[in-house]
């Protein structure tokens, strides 16, 4: 008796708002963009996207209620950074994934760019690794579901590499998306340090500050992240979570 009228007065709650965060489920729809690209450079060594970058925003998001979709340019596998299953990169968000099969039937089995439309969904999320860099910062699709994104107000989110991919995307004004707002992205410094300064096709910091960006930085390897009218960005796999916290924010402010 006592726990259904705890479950009547959290349904009562619910419908005035008023349940917290844990109790309320959410109804939004998130599309979360991986890289198809494998290669890193011409090294000989593969890349992907990095494992925590997508765990943690996935489940964080997935046990508030929200609906994640996962695509690639090319769909179906999307290909895991090998160096994010080293154990010293291992969290809480990746053990679980590793363990939980219909997660990783989910990474198996994406959604071609091609088949997806801004409008199904109320948000988007990149995941970064080195991957983007590649084939997202240049993918045609991509660039067209960003601007969708923007020109119809949703939120967008890009964690670590991920803004390389607003590389081109333009606003409606024909002025690239990222001139004159705070973003954030994969620092020089960082890129310095785990040596592949050399090999990547651009450094994101640079990129973004040639774009007219006014590009935001924390110290290296901590969480740090911007929100400039609807767009979200991170610095690095540490920032991966406040992203997510962030967009969810963003979510519910929209619909209140």
């Amino acid at each position: 008796m006592k726990k259904q009228l705890i479950t009547t007065a959290l349904m009562v709650l619910a419908f005035f708002g008023c349940v917290p965060t844990s109790q309320a489920q959410e109804n939004f729809k998130v599309l979360f963009v991986l890289t198809s690209h494998d290669q890193l450079g011409n090294t000989g060594d593969k890349t992907g996207f990095w494992i925590e970058e997508f765990a943690t925003p996935y489940y964080f998001l997935k046990d508030q209620g929200v609906e994640v979709v996962v695509a690639t340019p090319k769909g179906g596998q999307a290909p895991i950074d090998p160096k994010s299953n080293s154990e010293a990169f291992q969290t809480p968000a990746t053990k679980r994934y590793f363990k939980d099969a219909a997660a990783q039937q989910v990474v198996a089995a994406t959604k071609k760019l091609s088949k997806v439309k801004a409008k199904d969904f109320d948000a988007v999320f990149y995941p970064g690794g080195h991957g983007p860099l590649w084939d997202l910062a240049e993918d045609r699709r991509s660039i067209a579901l960003l601007e969708a994104f923007y020109a119809t107000g949703k939120p967008m989110a890009l964690v670590c590499h991920a803004p390389a991919a607003l590389k081109y995307v333009k606003a409606s004004n024909g002025q690239p998306l990222v001139a004159g707002r705070q973003v954030a992205g994969f620092t020089n410094s960082e890129e310095a340090a785990v040596q592949l300064t050399e090999v990547v096709p651009f450094l994101v910091e640079d990129m973004l500050k040639s774009k007219g960006a006014t590009y935001k930085k924390g110290a290296d390897w901590t969480a740090f992240a911007v929100e400039d009218n609807g767009l979200i960005t991170g610095q690095n796999p540490q920032s991966s979570h406040l992203v997510a916290e962030k967009l969810l924010e963003l979510l519910k402010k929209r619909t209140h």
